[in-house]
């Protein structure tokens, strides 16, 4: 029992900020996020690890219907996107980890590149459909808390939009820190507005180095000679 008690006191820890309550686990979820963007922008492969963490603790925090938190609602969006980042982490730590098996020791796991036009316009017309349908599950989920229309649709392109950029990031596109501006420029303004502070702040201070990580990626797609990953092998030899 005493370990238990210990376990949900570091569980349900609060820090007071003001007259505003926050849960130390939203802090040490967000640490984790900043710290797997650190890493992805060196391309180590660690990036997926440590994110995975950080998604498992900011997943309690935006489920607060399931767990105890001190905002008055969840955001689903934010917490389902969670799962997501772990199911699409997953992908990237395992496609990480084979392009590195192709590299020399001490050389970053993968060489960035812009995505082709056909990827490109295959995944922003998926984004178009999946925002309209998440839209509308999240409205369902969500009768019965009064929350207006667009509320909605920003929780639904922040969870699209994350996707999308994680994806991108797997498949070490360029594009990736573009999507993750697009996605910032909403989630800064409604997080702050729902109440979770460290993830609205830590939204902001990861929108400037989102910035700064396009321009070190776009470099290295530039400089660096391209190397074909597994995939690409086998595609040529099929």
């Amino acid at each position: 029992m005493h370990v238990v008690d210990v376990w949900n006191d570091l569980f349900t820890a609060e820090l007071q900020l003001g007259q505003h309550t926050i849960l130390w686990r939203e802090v040490v979820g967000n640490l984790f996020g900043i710290g797997s963007a650190i890493l992805g922008m060196r391309r180590f492969v660690w990036a997926w690890p440590v994110g995975i963490i950080g998604n498992v603790f900011l997943f309690t925090v935006f489920m607060g219907v399931w767990f105890a938190t001190p905002q008055e609602h969840s955001l689903f969006g934010q917490a389902a996107r969670q799962v997501f980042f772990i199911i699409t982490s997953v992908y990237g730590w395992w496609a990480w980890n084979q392009s590195r098996r192709t590299r020399g020791k001490g050389e970053p796991a993968i060489t960035p590149r812009w995505a082709t036009a056909r990827e490109r316009t295959a995944y922003l017309l998926a984004a178009v459909a999946l925002v309209v349908l998440c839209q509308w599950i999240f409205q369902q989920v969500g009768v019965g808390w009064a929350a207006p229309d667009w509320y909605y649709w920003t929780d639904a392109w922040i969870f699209v939009g994350s996707i999308l950029a994680t994806y991108a990031m797997a498949r070490g596109w360029v594009d990736f820190w573009l999507v993750w501006i697009a996605v910032d420029l909403v989630g800064v303004p409604l997080l702050w507005h729902s109440g979770y502070y460290p993830s609205a702040i830590m939204y902001a201070v990861y929108g400037a180095f989102v910035l700064w990580g396009f321009f070190v990626w776009r470099r290295a797609a530039r400089d660096e000679n391209p190397r074909p990953t597994p995939a690409s092998v086998d595609a040529t030899v099929g």
